[in-house]
């Protein structure tokens, strides 16, 4: 019996093309949303190790004494409890006595530990609160999809960090408690609370051997996640142009947007120049229609300008109106790649087209 596979079941989802290409930043803001980030579980955890560890080691004397004092408080008030008749009331009562002392015992290490598990995070992913990651998605319960994370990649590195995780632990343990051995044979030798200090100390310090070995592995893994991340978050040039084309809009569409934009401002323009006073040309492939009205404008407008056929288009209108052509070379430049439509003529060719309308006006008679 010949069983068929199609690897096409196993193969990564999304658009099809290797993704070789860098996220972009609108790809990555998406995936914090969706609380898709870079972070190491590795290193948080080391780090409330060490919290956890360094509170006992700083607070453990206060720890041990807040509950001793609780004991003897609650040994105590035993043979009171005895006498009376126990009911909801003085069940409430010790209970939250018990609560409000066993709290206060452990607050330190419970502050810090808070305090230690925010400074990860906010190093590792900023702050970004999203509920996103909280709802439910068929891929999760997909048996298809839960088989192909079963035998993937990251399945495979979590296996290997476990057992290495494992292999460090107990090698610390061991090298940690070889020579201390006899000693602990002999615990019986000593009172009962100078044995508990004794283990106490000796947990601690084997405790920060494998905190210290822990953290080295984190901070690996957490150069790793971040690498794996980024190459997860990678496109294929297919993906980074329909982004463009989503953010952006579609090239071909803002193109014939603009040509449209163009025809009109084009035509708008054509049906002003009648009322130029002077066409500037250079003389064949640039041409600029001017205006001069002072109690419109203090100078002389751009009412038009074009260049090869648009240039053409202006100097036939303004023969069709009677519009004096006149050819200068540098002020037909300077006008058309200096002064945009709509805009007055700069203080520095006042000269050169007072000039111009002088003798246009001249012509036509308007010249007292």
């Amino acid at each position: 019996m010949i069983l068929e596979y199609n690897l096409q079941f196993f193969a990564k989802e999304g658009a099809g093309g290797e993704k070789t290409e860098a996220a972009t930043p609108k790809k990555l803001d998406k995936a914090r949303e969706e609380g898709q980030v870079a972070k190491s579980q590795d290193l948080n955890t080391a780090l409330l190790l060490f919290v956890l560890f360094g509170c006992l080691k700083i607070f453990g004397g206060f720890v041990a004494d807040q509950l001793i004092k609780c004991y003897t408080f609650f040994y105590g008030l035993i043979g009171d409890v005895a006498r009376e008749e126990m009911n909801l009331g003085v069940s409430m009562s010790l209970f939250a006595e018990a609560s409000k002392r066993i709290l206060l015992a452990c607050l330190p290490i419970l502050g810090f530990g808070v305090l230690g598990a925010f400074i990860v995070n906010r190093v590792q992913v900023k702050w970004k609160v999203t509920a996103k990651p909280l709802k439910p998605k068929l891929s999760k319960i997909s048996p298809i999809s839960g088989f192909k994370r079963l035998f993937s990649k990251d399945k495979l590195v979590e296996l290997l960090k476990a057992v290495l995780k494992l292999a460090i632990l107990f090698y610390v343990i061991y090298v940690s408690l070889k020579d201390e051995w006899g000693m602990i044979t002999n615990l019986y030798q000593i009172s009962l609370l100078q044995g508990l200090r004794m283990i106490l100390d000796m947990v601690l310090d084997v405790s920060f051997k494998i905190c210290i070995a822990f953290a080295v592995l984190a901070f690996a893994d957490w150069f790793y996640q971040k690498k794996k991340f980024s190459n997860d978050m990678k496109m294929t040039k297919q993906e980074v142009k329909d982004e463009y084309k989503n953010t952006e809009g579609n090239p071909q569409i803002k193109g014939a947007i603009r040509r449209k934009m163009q025809e009109a401002s084009r035509r708008r323009m054509m049906q002003q120049l009648p009322e130029a006073d002077v066409v500037i040309t250079n003389p064949t492939h640039l041409a600029v229609a001017l205006k001069y009205d002072k109690e419109v404008a203090e100078a002389p407008i751009v009412i038009g300008k074009g260049a090869d056929y648009l240039a053409e288009k202006i100097k036939e209108t303004a023969r069709e109106n009677h519009i004096e052509i006149v050819e200068n070379k540098p002020l037909a430049r300077m006008l058309y790649h200096n002064v945009e439509l709509g805009d007055q003529i700069p203080p520095e060719l006042y000269q050169m087209v007072a000039e111009i309308l002088a003798y246009v006006y001249g012509l036509q008679g308007k010249v007292s």
